[in-house]
This record gives structure tokens, sequence and C-alpha cells, in this order.
């Protein structure tokens, strides 16, 4: 009698217990609670958050161990659902590294997915996002040559002619990207998209401070392009194809 009331009690103590861990686990973000439209006008008068200059940026809010003297060195513009920065952040434990997502709900779910991430494993601790515009805002977050690696995967390819103003690469932002961009740095486009495939390379090659470039067997980030990102995943099942470009950042002739 006595030994079944206390199994019965210390039974409902174990049950109450494993329901108070339960509600402290971070739960991991469902993309179907954050969907939005694909395409957004990256012209239009969004309302950001942004520093006047980087000197200004506070890194810490989104990362917990970024440090005074700690610089972010990969920035993914416009980084989707963050599929890439989930594996590049345990590729390059050491490196911080930042996503740009112009929508609200993609970036939302992403800055909770890394919250859930970090939870289950520090090593997380390296990947961010941010909502911004990177085709107005890059230089208020990133010094001159401050970037190592800058990636455009599968960038909304903005089809009709009256619009191409509106893609991630053009005359004038590949002049921002070059700033940013440090000496031997490197640019990583993907598309499955051909014609932007094309409008990238023809951009990028005919800028005076990119070269186009082939990565070695040592070049981590080049292997993982088409598989880590959810648009790339959806070509793959689909049969889809992609195409890559990788650009390096040469020396400006009036640094020289």
């Amino acid at each position: 009698g006595i030994n079944a009331e206390y199994g019965h009690y210390f039974k409902q103590i174990n049950l109450s217990i494993m329901m108070m861990a339960n509600e402290t686990t971070v739960k991991h973000p469902k993309k179907r609670h954050y969907r939005q439209r694909a395409h957004s006008n990256p012209l239009s008068d969004h309302s950001f958050e942004y520093p006047t200059s980087p000197d200004t940026m506070d890194w810490s809010v989104i990362y917990p161990e970024f440090k005074a003297d700690d610089r972010v060195r990969f920035c993914d513009v416009g980084c989707g659902y963050g599929g890439l920065l989930v594996t590049l952040s345990t590729l390059y434990p050491e490196t911080f590294m930042v996503g740009f997502e112009i929508r609200v709900k993609v970036s939302d779910y992403v800055n909770d997915r890394f919250k859930a991430l970090r939870a289950d494993n520090p090593v997380y601790n390296n990947a961010g996002v941010i909502r911004t515009n990177a085709m107005k805002y890059l230089p208020n977050f990133f010094r001159k040559g401050q970037l190592e690696k800058l990636f455009i995967l599968y960038p909304d390819p903005h089809f009709k002619r009256c619009k191409h103003k509106w893609r991630i690469v053009s005359e004038g932002l590949l002049a921002e990207y070059a700033f940013v961009l440090a000496e031997g740095a490197l640019v990583y486009t993907v598309s499955d998209v051909k014609e932007v495939h094309e409008w990238m390379v023809k951009h990028f090659t005919e800028f005076p401070l990119f070269e186009r470039y082939t990565p070695g067997p040592d070049d981590k980030a080049s292997q993982v392009l088409i598989g880590s990102t959810e648009e790339g995943k959806k070509v793959l099942r689909n049969k889809g194809e992609s195409w890559t470009a990788i650009f390096r950042r040469i020396r400006d002739p009036a640094d020289q």
C-alpha cells in the first residue's frame, strides 16, 4: 500500500520534471509558419534598422561570443532560409558569418533557426542573420576590405527587362562589393536560370576589380554551394540544372 502510493507520487514528480524540461527546450522552427512570397522589391522603402557606419554596428547582439576585435568575414546576400549558413558555420567554426535577407518572415525564421541550433550545439554561435537590404546598406555594415567570402546564390531573376535594375548584380553594386571585399576574397554565384548566370558572369568579368576564378580542392565552400541551400535542394529534387561561377577580387591599380 505505502510503496504503491509513493511509487505513484514519484512517477508524478518525474512526469512534472520531464514536462518542465520540454518547456525550456528551444523548439526548431517550421518553415510553413514563416511562408512569404518569393519576391520583394529591393528598391521600395522598407523599414530597416541599420548602423550609420561599420564602427557603430554592435555585432554582439547577433553572436553570443563576439569580441571587440572580432570581424564578420563571410556574407550570404539574400540568404533565404539559411541553409548555406548552417553548413558553413560548421565548416568554418572560427569565422563569423552573416546572412542578409530582405523578407521579414524569412529572416525571422533564420533567426529562430539559429537560436534553436545554438541551444543544441554552440558550434552555431558564429552565424546569424540581419533583415536588411544589401542593395542599399552593405557599406553601413562592413569596412573596406573586411569580407573574405561573399555568396550570391539563386538570386531573384527579375525576368522582365524593366526590373533588371532590381537584380542583385549590377555595375553599381559590384563597386560596393569590391569595396567591402579584401584583395583575394571570393564571390560565389549560383543560379538555376542560365540567363541570370550569364548576366552575372558578364558583369563580374567586365568589372575591372574581379576575375573569374577556379578554386582548389581545399576550398570547402565551393563544394557545398548547391546542396546546402533550400533552393538548390529543390532544383536537385526536380532534376534541374544549376550554373556556378566564382570570382576573385583583384588588386585595384589605384592602390599600387
